[in-house]
């Protein structure tokens, strides 16, 4: 008998439970009157009168473990049920759904993709910005009236502190801290005192590029948009340059592409005209070189930026912007 119990307290051990009905099986089977300890207290009286003292200690003693095992397991269910506040612990589990990157995460990622193969930098710049590195490096003097086309949000009385416009803040610090040649991109959220429409919002993403060295030329801006542009759209994909005006550049232009969608027969994405405008572009002003330090005699350079929901809401074909901050799943799980 001595094996039995030994035994018997060993499945006492192993026994686990979960819910009440596997609780109250353990209840009739070790506790009850009708349990296990029953029939051995019976076999307990047949035994030799040598052998009970031993035995009878034995018995009593896996008795008791076995009343307190049950004492344990009903206080781990009763947490169990608390914890899950009367929810029922046995049904099945809701089925794990993954989710996506955002379509705006998508477009930034491989904007970045391609303009890294061209060996282009990735840098990154303060959201909380001064008016020299916003406004005045980049050749917007005070009071000038090239700073009416930014819609700013100032952070301080004397108008020093703001909201960055454009990720240009960035290419004024690349050039401060860095000595040419470089190029590099500059990837980031930018702000504008707009009114929140289906084409414009109070803050989007940008991307701005900037390649300095010795004899750069509008050669060089065209060909770097150009092999973009077949990247990201379609290798049938064809740019156009309108002359424009930045403060920043000299000569200036605006960049299309030959509309990927209609292939230039007209549509409303492109607004029958078969083109779209993708972006700003120029020859870097020989006064924002000198203003960082650079000499306009040595070196030259271009840059562009383009709007990263320009470019998703073309390459998924959305005619509202603000669908992607609104965080509407139906949208969102498409992508």
């Amino acid at each position: 008998m001595i094996d039995q119990l030994k035994k018997l307290q060993e499945e006492l051990n192993s026994t686990l439970v979960t819910t009440k009905e596997e609780l109250e099986d353990f209840r009739m089977k070790f506790i009850s009157k009708k349990g296990v300890f029953t029939d051995l207290f019976e076999k307990f009286k047949e035994l030799p009168g040598d052998q009970k003292r031993e035995i009878g200690q034995a018995l009593n003693e896996v008795k008791t473990f076995a009343q307190a095992r049950f004492k344990e397991l009903a206080s781990q269910i009763d947490q169990v049920n608390t914890a899950t506040d009367g929810a029922d612990v046995t049904l099945p589990t809701v089925p794990f759904q993954a989710g996506s990157v955002h379509p705006i995460t998508q477009t930034y990622f491989r904007v970045i993709e391609i303009f890294e193969r061209l060996g282009f930098n990735v840098k990154d710049g303060p959201e909380i910005e001064d008016d020299w590195h916003n406004f005045t490096a980049l050749n917007f003097p005070a009071n000038h009236p090239a700073r009416q086309m930014q819609d700013t949000y100032f952070l301080s009385e004397d108008k020093d502190s703001l909201l960055r416009t454009h990720t240009s803040n960035v290419q004024i610090r690349l050039m401060k801290d860095n000595k040419p040649p470089f190029r590099a991109i500059m990837p980031g959220r930018v702000y504008r005192n707009e009114a929140i429409s289906s084409r414009a919002h109070c803050f989007f993403h940008q991307v701005e590029g900037l390649c300095i060295d010795k004899a750069i030329s509008f050669k060089d801006l065209k060909q770097t948009l150009y092999h973009f542009s077949k990247e990201m759209f379609g290798k049938d994909t064809e740019i156009r340059l309108r002359p424009s005006y930045f403060p920043f550049t000299e000569p200036s232009a605006e960049i299309d592409i030959s509309c990927f969608i209609c292939k230039q027969k007209g549509c409303k994405i492109c607004k029958q005209t078969g083109w779209v405008e993708i972006a700003g572009a120029g020859i870097v002003d020989p006064n924002v070189l000198e203003n960082c330090g650079i000499d306009p005699s040595e070196y030259s350079g271009f840059a562009f930026g383009m709007g990263i929901e320009r470019i998703a809401m073309l390459k998924y074909q959305l005619d509202d912007i603000r669908l992607f901050s609104e965080n509407d799943l139906r949208f969102l799980r498409q992508f």
